[in-house]
C-alpha cells in the first residue's frame, strides 16, 4: 500500500520531531542527573565540613573543661596561699610586739630599776 507523498513527509517531519524531543528529553535528564551529582557532592563536602567543625568544637568544649578545672585548682592554691600570707604577718606581728615588748622591759630595768 502506497501512501501518498505529502502523508509520507507529514509522518517523518513528526518522527524527526519526535525523535528531536526525544534528545532534547534525554539531554535535559542529563543535564539534570549531572546537576543532582554535584548537588550530591556539595552535600557530602558540606557533611564532612561540618564533621570536622563539630570535632573543632568538641575539642575546644574540652580545653574549656581543662581550663576551668584548672582555674579551681588556682584559686584553691590562691587562697592557701592568701591563708598563709595573713598566718606569716599575723606571727611576724606577734614576734614584733613581744621584742618590742621584751626591749621595752630591757630599758625599764635598766633606767628605772
Amino acid at each position: 500500500v502506497a501512501l501518498p507523498q505529502t502523508q509520507t513527509q507529514s509522518q517523518r517531519a513528526l518522527l524527526l520531531q519526535g525523535t528531536d524531543s526525544l534528545t532534547n528529553a534525554s539531554q535535559s535528564i542529563e543535564r539534570t542527573l549531572r546537576i543532582a551529582a554535584e548537588t550530591d557532592q556539595v552535600g557530602t563536602d558540606v557533611i564532612e565540613e561540618l564533621g570536622g567543625q563539630r570535632e573543632q568544637l568538641d575539642r575546644a568544649r574540652n580545653k574549656l573543661v581543662n581550663t576551668g578545672e584548672n582555674l579551681s585548682k588556682s584559686r584553691k592554691i590562691l587562697r592557701a596561699l592568701s591563708r598563709r600570707l595573713m598566718t606569716n604577718k599575723l606571727l611576724l606581728g606577734v614576734i614584733i610586739i613581744m621584742e618590742l615588748a621584751i626591749l621595752a622591759a630591757a630599758v625599764y630595768l635598766k633606767f628605772f630599776r
